[in-house]
């Protein structure tokens, strides 16, 4: 059995695992969402209660990226789960700026969102 540090990378199917990763994270944030929407429309939650719930579930969405790009490449797992959650963070400012064609909320929600994400795709890798 050889050594995966040995081995040469494989751009392109590293590449399918960041796209697959990507896609679990925003598969989890659909549900999360909709989960979120069925409890605003129930329980008529405030908007200071809505937007600490968005923020948690780009942090689950990013942990679940980063947990599955770590089971899928057992090398600097954290580092895969970094660009998995930058990844999952630029997706969402495209959408944004295609949505509103500006950012919609200030920039130190914008440089928050991004911690976040960044942060639960590298926790997600590294606990792989």
């Amino acid at each position: 059995m050889e050594n995966r540090k040995d081995q040469k990378p494989d751009i392109q199917k590293e590449a399918v695992w960041i796209l697959k990763s990507l896609l679990g994270a925003y598969v989890v944030t659909g549900i999360l969402l909709l989960l979120l929407a069925l409890f605003v429309y129930k329980l008529n939650l405030e908007e200071k209660q809505v937007t600490v719930a968005v923020m948690a579930i780009y942090l689950v969405s990013t942990f679940v990226g980063g947990f599955m790009i770590g089971k899928w490449n057992r090398v600097q797992k954290f580092l895969w789960g970094m660009i998995v959650g930058a990844g999952y963070f630029i997706l969402l400012l495209l959408v944004s700026f295609g949505i509103y064609h500006s950012l919609k909320n200030s920039g130190g929600n914008v440089i928050t969102t991004m911690f976040l994400c960044i942060g639960g795709g590298l926790l997600g890798g590294m606990l792989a």
